[in-house]
């Protein structure tokens, strides 16, 4: 398939450079700030590789989704669209999250008007129904195939989607101690509360009988659909659209359901084995602490 789409599509339409030099930037900057430059943070220290290796990895993810081949590819097949936006929302943002020091977001947060917007929409049930709201509402047929064929509409509706991406992940894996409000077992209950608001959206997809989206049955929208993924001018012929149909229109309906449930899960039980890891950390470093106190108190008698 992908000889097929080289020949068929050009360089620009399957990797979007103004992407992929603006995720370029973001991770050279990045490793700046977290690296030479960390010092002109107030309370900077040193931060560890592997969650530099997240942020990036987050970073590469977004622009696989947004601006890659994936992307391009989900508007040929729904099956890919779904893994495309399984990994954009609940893949990239807690790896970004996690690979950001608190130093570096202090200043930011600091800002009185950041911190309120900050603090309203992470507030739990407000980012819990923020998300999945989003998320359900965009898989709806009607709203899925306006937006597949309205550009401006679609780029403002992502935009809203990974805010609210980050905004949901934000009480579970947040870098800030002062922001990271929810026990442990609250974030189990978060956890669990979106697992289940998530579902809805993939079984209508998964358990569906029909196909649900002009976007992958008709030529005519699928061809508009596709003029958002090449260069303006670019023409894409509605005869193209038998050529990438390497499953029929429902399976691949289907499948993407269950790619996107499969997905969520192995996300949300990472995010609990991450939790749990934290847990574990604080409280060895609290016994520690309270082990150091003890034996001070016993030195002084």
């Amino acid at each position: 398939m992908w000889e097929q789409l080289s020949s068929t599509f050009s360089f620009s339409a399957l990797w979007s450079p103004g992407l992929m030099v603006a995720a370029i930037f973001v991770g050279v900057l990045y490793l700046l700030l977290t690296g030479p430059w960390k010092n002109s943070f107030k309370d900077s220290a040193p931060f560890p590789l592997y969650k530099k290796l997240f942020f990036l990895l987050g970073v590469f993810i977004l622009y696989i989704g947004f601006g890659g081949p994936l992307s391009l590819m989900g508007h040929l097949l729904l099956s890919i669209h779904m893994t495309e936006m399984a990994l954009v929302y609940l893949i990239a943002p807690p790896l970004m999250i996690i690979g950001t020091p608190a130093w570096m977001l202090r200043p930011l947060l600091n800002i009185k008007v950041v911190h309120k917007i900050v603090k309203f929409f992470t507030f739990p049930i407000i980012s819990l129904l923020l998300f999945n709201g989003l998320f359900s509402f965009y898989h709806i047929p009607e709203i899925f195939d306006y937006l597949m064929v309205n550009y401006t509409a679609q780029d403002i509706y992502k935009v809203a989607l990974i805010l609210s991406a980050f905004a949901m992940w934000w009480p579970l894996v947040c870098p800030v101690p002062e922001y990271d409000t929810l026990s442990g077992v609250k974030k189990l209950g978060y956890i669990f509360a979106d697992g289940v608001l998530l579902t809805p959206a993939c079984a209508l997809i998964i358990f569906a009988s029909t196909p649900l989206y002009a976007t992958y049955t008709d030529p005519t929208v699928w061809a508009t659909a596709m003029g958002y993924c090449v260069p303006g001018g670019t023409t894409v012929p509605p005869e193209l659209f038998a050529q990438f149909k390497p499953l029929g229109i429902l399976e691949d309906q289907q499948l993407g359901g269950i790619i996107m449930k499969i997905i969520q899960e192995i996300s949300y039980g990472s995010a609990l084995g991450y939790i749990f890891f934290q847990w574990a950390r604080r409280e060895r470093e609290k016994d520690a602490e309270e082990l150091q106190s003890a034996d001070f108190r016993m030195s002084e008698i």
